[in-house]
């Protein structure tokens, strides 16, 4: 039996129309795409992918802040 993760299955599909040429994306696809991201984010949210992204972004914004003052 073949299980295929959702979360992986999105973001194969986030890379395929991500690297279409802006020019050959209608408005349609945008939209799509602006649907599926967050869709991404939510399933890999709870995940120890997801919270070890969510802390290196952590620390890079922290520098950022710090680095600004």
């Amino acid at each position: 039996m073949l299980t295929i993760n959702v979360a992986v299955l999105l973001a194969v599909i986030v890379v395929l129309r991500l690297r279409r040429r802006t020019e050959a994306r209608s408005r349609r696809d945008e939209r799509m795409t602006v649907v599926i991201v967050p869709a991404l984010g939510v399933l890999l949210a709870p995940t120890p992918v997801g919270e070890g992204i969510t802390d290196i972004m952590g620390q890079v914004a922290g520098s950022v802040t710090q680095a600004g003052r």
